[in-house]
């Protein structure tokens, strides 16, 4: 039967609804005014290091070494590697001569990098904004930007009270095997039987009843906050009680994925950790991730875009326009299928109210450019 032209009009405003609640990446020529704080020396240490780990190449981890794996965006890979390593030759070059970084001079990056205007998918946001008012409020412009941080955290070398539940090193059956190998024993190793929520129950049973601390190396014991703490950020540093600082990451878990209805203490999935130097971003194993700094990195769904992307970002800062230059070398459980938020790392702080003073005067949403260098 023909469309009426009412049904032919409500079918093309559907149409459109749909496609303005699409992602998109739209060539843009100028950005608007605003300040440029200037961290072009962090930028550069991740960018370089991001770069490194670009150059193993796509057979060496293609879940993230690619050029994008949506139908709205899509590169070479290399320019990808091109973009980040002409980052440090600018750096490098200013710093030379003296001058103040260009890296922060709008009309510099207008001329010299490629500038894709990123709009939200707000489709798929509007599927799991239900409860979440910042999702329910998704502008069409802008992403949400959500922000981490390293929590400082103070641990004991022993069990205690006010420490009662332990990161715990890779449990003894596969501290010496690859990934690989220890993934395909799936339920036969102890990193695959065991959920969050029994482990954490088990450590304040009895002693004959903590199970893990005989399967796995505990490797600080923390209380329960700083325990979630850790498992949502990935990252954890840790005074011991010497006072000395001590780094720790995130190295396996236990393929239970994250639960985006659930709040963070109910979720039932698991990491076990590794000690390490510094604070570090994405890598498929924690033999092999990237060195991460404040202000100048961001986790983001680098599944479908590609590990590596140069991110301008124009949030209000106290009421400011403000822009900083980032680098997407991190991800976590949230950004499966997510193109609509970014995770800004913002800094370390101690708890929460030394966060959200920090941050306080920073907008929950901003606009979002993606940067290539001009071929």
């Amino acid at each position: 039967m023909p469309l009426t032209f009412r049904g032919a009009l409500a079918a093309l405003l559907l149409c459109s609804a749909a496609a303005s609640a699409a992602p998109s990446f739209r060539p843009a020529h100028t950005l608007p005014p605003g300040q440029w704080p200037d961290h072009t020396g962090a930028l550069c240490d991740v960018a370089a290091a991001t770069a490194d780990y670009l150059a193993q190449g796509n057979t060496y981890d293609p879940a993230v070494i690619h050029g994008g794996t949506t139908p709205w965006l899509q590169t070479p890979p290399e320019r990808i590697r091109a973009t980040l390593e002409f980052v440090c030759a600018v750096a490098a070059e200013d710093a030379r001569v003296g001058r103040s970084s260009r890296l922060t001079d709008p009309a510099f990056l207008q001329r010299h990098f490629e500038l894709l205007r990123w709009q939200p998918d707000r489709a798929r946001a509007a599927q799991l904004a239900s409860g979440k008012p910042l999702l329910q409020n998704l502008p069409a412009e802008r992403l949400l930007l959500t922000k981490y941080y390293v929590r400082v955290a103070s641990g004991s070398e022993a069990q205690t009270a006010a420490t009662p539940h332990a990161l715990y090193g890779l449990p003894h059956d596969e501290a010496q095997l690859p990934l690989a190998e220890a993934d395909a024993l799936g339920t036969a190793i102890t990193r695959f039987q065991f959920g969050k929520q029994a482990i954490v129950a088990s450590e304040t049973a009895a002693a004959s009843a903590n199970d893990m601390a005989q399967r796995a190396p505990p490797l600080i014991w923390l209380s329960r906050a700083d325990l979630e703490g850790a498992l949502l950020q990935g990252t954890a540093v840790i005074e011991d009680d010497a006072g000395q600082k001590r780094y720790f990451n995130v190295h396996r878990n236990n393929g239970i994925a994250y639960d985006r209805t659930r709040k963070p203490e109910e979720q039932e999935r698991y990491w076990f950790f590794k000690a390490v130097p510094g604070v570090l971003g994405y890598g498929k194993d924690a033999d092999y991730k990237i060195p991460v700094q404040p202000l100048v990195t961001v986790a983001g769904d680098i599944f479908q875009l590609g590990l590596g992307r140069l991110v301008l970002l124009r949030t209000e800062e106290a009421g400011e326009p403000t822009y900083r230059l980032n680098v997407m070398a991190d991800t976590g459980g949230a950004f499966h299928d997510n193109l609509y938020q970014l995770d800004w790392l913002s800094g370390y702080y101690r708890d929460w109210a030394g966060y959200h003073a920090a941050n306080r005067h920073i907008s929950d949403y901003a606009e979002a450019w993606l940067l290539l260098k001009r071929e």
